[in-house]
């Protein structure tokens, strides 16, 4: 009997039935107060997500608190936006690049100021001292990925953070994969706007994007010299009252407005030691069936805890990965090859939004069973044995506490 399908990509991840039946509402226009309810139920639930992001449910807002607010378009639009409004009219913006995502902040930045890349290969941690010797007092802006998708590693937004307070530099970082699934926290990581997006660690479909913009930074936007769509001052203006400046995405807002209601039901800190646990389980079952992890965490940096890279052997690697990834698909199991040069060299897998452990398990078995009738020598049974003591360990230590 054929299993059934299972999405493991990095995004879109899946969604619940009420999720997915929130988008079958009868239609309302964006402007009624219906729709205003809508609005104001998922930015509820975003700033409890943006600020209690810990372990021990603390909250982490600055002094002056902050806004999420609910944008018309994927989390791009939001990390242009946050540097559009920032050095639209010009000035230094330095951005760090480990990965497809770093890279692509670098890239939105340099259409609208002097950028100093701070970059070095995929998958290798960025150096604290880098930073610190690029960083000056005339930066306006740094610019980094908490959770590099492209490679799974979480970058170390606590020291960058300080970096970037020591010159009175704006921050700004692309939460995407780790928002509603790790431990984020704004004030102590000196965060002035966080971005993340609907389709990942929050399980909402995609289209839609969120950000945090705290109250000490809104004194520094210029929404006159960002794209007329990314006006920020117009868009923290409309959000008062539980709107946007333009057509919403009325059904999607309606399913952001569950998914996050079911993440404030869940906890954070459940969730985040549930996605925790849920990584460790991928990257033990791995690496015990004998493949090797893609990224190098060293430093500060760590391993993500929301997506997985694992090096393609030889065997099936460059133009003989689809041997192993049409495996996978034959088995009813999506997951994700790398992304640039990438392509043919790692697999990624996730366990971001609402993932049952019986979803970890099978992972584990579809990689190594596909891994082993493409011809690589993988020991499945001790990745299975491995990703099950890991689930089970954590979770027995955890209810005993």
């Amino acid at each position: 009997m054929e299993e059934d399908f299972l999405l493991l990509n990095p995004g879109p991840v899946p969604i619940t039935d009420e999720v997915s039946a929130a988008m079958d509402e009868p239609m309302v226009s964006h402007r009624s107060a219906a729709f205003e309810a809508v609005y104001e139920r998922a930015q509820d639930g975003l700033d409890y997500i943006f600020e209690q992001s810990t372990l021990d449910g603390s909250s982490t807002a600055t002094e002056g608190g902050g806004t999420s607010l609910i944008l018309n378009g994927t989390a791009s639009m939001g990390m242009e936006a946050a540097v559009a409004n920032l050095v639209g009219d010009g000035g230094h913006v330095v951005a760090l690049v480990n990965g497809k995502f770093g890279r692509r902040f670098a890239r939105i930045a340099e259409r609208y100021a002097d950028v100093t890349r701070v970059e070095v290969p995929w998958g290798e941690s960025i150096p604290l001292e880098d930073v610190r010797a690029v960083v000056t007092e005339g930066t306006d802006v740094v610019t980094m990925v908490h959770n590099e998708t492209s490679t799974g590693l979480l970058n170390p937004v606590a020291g960058v953070g300080e970096v970037a307070d020591e010159y009175g530099a704006r921050f700004v970082v692309d939460g995407v994969t780790s928002i509603g699934g790790d431990a984020f926290e704004l004030d102590s990581w000196n965060v002035d706007i966080a971005v993340t997006d609907s389709q990942k660690a929050l399980a909402a479909p995609p289209g839609i994007s969120a950000m945090y913009v705290t109250e000490e930074v809104k004194d520094d936007l210029d929404g006159e010299a960002a794209p007329f769509y990314e006006d920020l001052e117009w868009h923290l203006r409309k959000s008062a009252s539980h709107q946007t400046p333009f057509t919403s995405a009325v059904p999607l807002f309606r399913a952001m407005a569950v998914a996050v209601e079911d993440i404030v039901e869940e906890t954070m800190p459940t969730r985040i030691a549930r996605h925790r646990r849920q990584a460790a389980a991928f990257r033990a079952g791995f690496t015990a069936m004998g493949l090797d992890l893609f990224a190098d965490a060293t430093g500060e940096t760590e391993l993500s805890n929301t997506v997985t890279s694992v090096s393609l052997p030889d065997a099936v690697s460059g133009d003989d990965a689809d041997d192993f990834f049409d495996g996978v698909a034959a088995r009813n199991v999506s997951i994700s090859g790398g992304q640039g040069h990438l392509g043919g060299t790692i697999f990624r897998v996730s366990n971001m939004g609402g993932l049952p452990d019986a979803a970890i398990r099978r992972g584990v078995r579809t990689v190594g069973e596909a891994m082993a009738e493409a011809g690589v020598d993988v020991d499945v049974d001790a990745g299975i044995a491995a990703a099950e003591e890991e689930l089970d360990v954590t979770e027995t230590a955890s209810a005993d506490d």
